[in-house]
């Protein structure tokens, strides 16, 4: 008894899908997660990698069976068959790489609008208030009561070739930016001379440090350790050495360490 086509074909299908969302779920590629927003983004990224799983492999494959099935033979030496047309095979690849686009569009909306991507521009010209561009919030319903008002502000300066953190509270300029996990931190960002861009790989944000118009990003650290910060914008010829380190402490490390560097008001007299 032979097996139709088409039911061998829908095996096929169902393994591919069931072998990319073992993939998706359970091989990771991405560093180590640790801020609030590197979840959200993971799954997204889940998502993706279940799609590109299936489809890199079901296209592989069906190139890899063509190959050699429909290989020509010693004995053959007109040419093939010339077979065209072929409506429902048409409309199959049509429409489904266009659910998954769409699918995958929407998606990719959502996450952007939950990790605070749809944030608008702030237009106060009257009180003369530049632009500023948010990024990194996450939504309200994600957030604790009375976690905004508690966040730490810290200025990033960016400029040719290096970042500067200076924390307005205890007046600290540092090379590195330090932070408590578990606490927002409000990044307020400018650049002195070309277009840069912070990004923490780890924290899976990055910003736009633009000249003349200030940004922001917002974030909360979950994991204590050493993260690098990388300008991801070609800003020069040592733009692949503009690098600096996120320290990421527990509460009472960090309290240490700003209280050891803070300016105090004898030392400022």
């Amino acid at each position: 008894m032979q097996i139709p086509s088409s039911i061998i074909t829908l095996l096929i299908g169902m393994l591919l899908v069931l072998g990319g969302m073992w993939v998706g779920q359970n091989i990771n590629l991405l560093p180590v997660d640790a801020s609030v927003n590197a979840p959200i983004y993971d799954e997204l990224f889940q998502v993706l990698f279940t799609i590109g799983t299936v489809l890199f492999v079901g296209i592989v494959g069906l190139l890899v069976f063509s190959l050699i099935r429909f290989r020509r033979r010693s004995d053959q030496i007109g040419d093939g068959i010339a077979i065209e047309g072929n409506l429902p095979l048409e409309i199959f690849w049509t429409a489904v790489p266009a659910v998954v686009v769409l699918f995958v569009g929407l998606y990719s909306y959502d996450i952007y609008d939950r990790m605070g991507g749809m944030v608008p521009l702030a237009h106060d010209h009257m009180d003369g208030a530049h632009e500023e561009r948010v990024w990194g919030g996450i939504s309200s319903g994600s957030v604790q009561a009375g976690e905004i008002g508690n966040a730490l502000p810290i200025d990033v300066t960016a400029m040719q070739f290096a970042f500067l953190f200076h924390y307005p509270d205890g007046d600290i300029i540092s090379g590195e930016l330090h932070v408590p996990a578990g606490r927002p931190i409000t990044l307020r960002m400018e650049a002195k001379d070309v277009i840069h861009a912070f990004w923490v790989p780890e924290f899976r944000l990055k910003q736009d440090v633009i000249p003349g118009q200030p940004t922001q990003l917002s974030f909360t650290p979950t994991r204590p350790g050493r993260y690098p910060i990388v300008c991801a914008e070609l800003c020069g010829p040592y733009h692949g050495g503009m690098r600096s380190t996120v320290v990421v402490e527990e509460q009472d490390a960090w309290d240490a360490w700003f209280s050891s560097n803070a300016k105090t008001d004898a030392a400022n007299t």
